[in-house]
């Protein structure tokens, strides 16, 4: 074999080298394309997951009020006791909420210290669609369990005086329907836990009167 042909064989073996290492490079760049696309849409999922707890909740805001309208209607003085297998308590210095321990201890969510909300697609506190769990905690933003009055000494919460008369005025609590006639508005705080798919939890808290 003269030298020309034994350099030709050399360059032939270096471009193999080469075309294996290429190949290499581009299949830990496929991966690194595929892990990425996995990520993101797993991420996308758990956004999604965690929007749709967000929504659930205010279903569990809904069967509150509704709950403290049907007691109202019945006696505004049943709203002076707390109930805490309907989830209600006429103090908010019952639970502690505002600790995180507290509000993310699954015994707090218990059936005797909490309530299922319920709707036409709800069974046993879970939509039907989402499969979302929705339990929620009421509490009267006053620290006796007893008649709210405007004693400082009570320390409660009362709605927004009326401002204004148009329909982007704050009404006051006779005006808004409120559930103590002639009277302010004691403000409640209802909590809420909504347990979604793949262990999403979404803690929401809001104010009505």
């Amino acid at each position: 074999m003269n030298k020309q042909a034994t350099q030709r064989l050399k360059q032939h073996g270096f471009v193999l080298f080469i075309a294996l290492i290429a190949l290499v490079v581009m299949s830990l760049a496929a991966v690194a394309l595929i892990r990425s696309v996995d990520t993101n849409t797993v991420i996308a999922n758990n956004l999604s997951l965690k929007q749709s707890a967000l929504v659930s909740s205010d279903r569990g805001v809904e069967t509150a009020l509704a709950w403290i309208d049907a007691q109202a209607i019945l006696d505004t003085a049943i709203l002076d006791t707390s109930s805490a297998n309907d989830g209600y308590y006429a103090t908010y210095l019952a639970l502690n909420l505002d600790d995180p321990a507290v509000l993310k201890n699954d015994a707090t969510w218990d059936s005797a210290i909490s309530a299922d909300a319920v709707g036409t697609d709800i069974a046993a506190g879970t939509e039907t669609t989402s499969q979302n769990n929705i339990r929620y905690i009421i509490q009267r933003m006053c620290t006796n369990a007893v008649a709210p009055t405007n004693n400082p000494a009570q320390q409660c919460l009362f709605g927004d005086i009326e401002i204004g008369t148009s329909s982007k005025g704050v009404q006051d609590a006779t005006g808004a329907g409120a559930i103590v006639d002639a009277k302010p508005s004691p403000m409640y705080r209802v909590t809420l836990r909504v347990n979604g798919p793949k262990n999403t939890t979404s803690y929401t808290q809001t104010y009505v009167y």
